[in-house]
């Protein structure tokens, strides 16, 4: 038996007026899904536990197996280990994000333009953070390159306890002093965050952005911070193999940190111009080695962050035709099971994650049963099927 899990990243939503009061989910025209949900098991599940915030982090490892009530530590560690940092039983690993703020003099009155610094590339990243590693990175404090707008600031000997920082795409387009407690209750780390300005204003890298007429990624911004993770082994959990294939550093942690195998894929961006053919491909050679490959798709999610209705309906349609139907097609002949869902929903109306359920479906090629005729946020409610623990979700793919 081979498992395959197809996790759309924030594809569940709320009913949007200018596709007539559906859904992405809904408008989106995805032939391949809704021929597996005709002949499967359809339904809801909790994958944010009560009192967890939603974010892909927890929500992941409640797809995987893995309770984070548990073991949950924070989001950075776990893309610090995608990264290849070795962190210590004293370090922190905090999120550093590349972001556009506005021309304020005053940085409380500065608004979030861009939480992804106008979708800048690793290359052009990478040239930034080595400068603020030169210019700011100290026996404290360590920058290190991750992947587009998303790094890591290791602070040596940190103190994250009884403060909380705001993720910026929770605020975009909005003034950051409000949301800035977090840091200034943490001096060090807001001093880091003016002090980056003048480091990456003036930086050729943001001087030929602008010529470009692209956005700068004038500031870094710091949240997701957390102690080194310690996750079980997935193979020793379950008996069986697992892969993971993702552009993101946070669900590559989570397979590392797991001893499943990490699959990078060439030109895997985590938008809707991510190289989603090569993901397939990835996936269905992965199959010949492992017996659970588990496909990470961020594009739905990014789509929503930034208010794209119509990316995000294109998110899961090109996923369909071009990730789903050629995994289809691969294992037609062998026995399978594939559960397609999102982590979270990341509705368009807000811009930013939430804790509510989201629809899942669990394809058996071995026991076919009658399911729905779409795989949507309604249809999966109307089967009354609920399961509110995420991490028991597994449990029903794998027995």
């Amino acid at each position: 038996m081979k498992y395959i899990v197809l996790l759309c990243d924030g594809m569940a939503d709320l009913p949007i007026d200018s596709l007539g009061g559906r859904t992405p989910m809904q408008a989106a025209v995805k032939p391949n899904m809704d021929r597996l949900a005709a002949h499967s098991t359809v339904g809801l599940v909790r994958t944010v536990a009560e009192g967890l915030k939603p974010g892909s982090d927890v929500a992941n490892l409640s797809v995987m197996g893995f309770d984070p009530t548990v073991c949950y530590t924070g989001r950075s560690p776990l893309e610090a280990a995608s990264i290849g940092i070795d962190m210590s039983d004293t370090d922190v690993a905090i999120r550093c994000n590349l972001v556009t703020l506005s021309d304020e003099e005053n940085y409380d009155d500065k608004t979030m333009v861009d939480y992804c610094a106008g979708d800048i590339s690793t290359a052009e990243a990478d040239a930034l953070i080595k400068s603020l590693q030169q210019e700011l990175g100290n026996d404290t404090f360590e920058f290190h390159t991750g992947v587009a707008y998303r790094h890591c600031l290791i602070w040596h000997g940190g103190n994250v306890d009884g403060y909380t920082l705001t993720p910026p795409h929770d605020i975009s387009g909005r003034i950051i002093g409000q949301h800035l407690a977090g840091h200034k209750s943490q001096p060090q780390l807001i001093d880091l965050m003016l002090r980056s300005q003048q480091v990456l204003r003036e930086h050729p890298v943001n001087r030929d952005r602008i010529a470009r007429g692209l956005r700068p990624a004038n500031s870094i911004w710091l949240w997701g911070q957390g102690s080194r993770p310690a996750l079980a082994n997935f193979e020793s959990l379950h008996g069986i193999k697992g892969a993971v294939i993702s552009a993101v550093d946070l669900i590559k942690g989570i397979g590392k940190c797991a001893g499943m195998k990490v699959i990078d894929v060439e030109g895997a961006t985590g938008y809707i111009d991510s190289n989603f053919a090569g993901k397939a491909a990835a996936a269905i050679d992965a199959l010949r080695d492992n017996d659970y490959v588990y496909i990470h798709m961020e594009a739905p999610d990014e789509c929503g962050h930034r208010r794209e209705t119509e990316n995000k309906v294109h998110a899961i349609e090109i996923i369909d035709k071009e990730v789903l139907a050629p995994i289809m097609k691969a294992v037609e002949n062998t026995d399978h099971r594939i559960l397609i869902l999102p982590d979270h929903p990341t509705p368009i109306s807000t811009g930013t994650h939430s804790s509510e359920p989201v629809p899942f479906m669990l394809y058996d090629s071995t026991n076919e049963v009658d399911g729905v005729g779409t795989l949507c946020e309604q249809s999966a409610a109307q089967t009354g099927l609920f399961i509110q623990h995420g991490p028991d979700l597994i449990d029903m793919l794998l027995k």
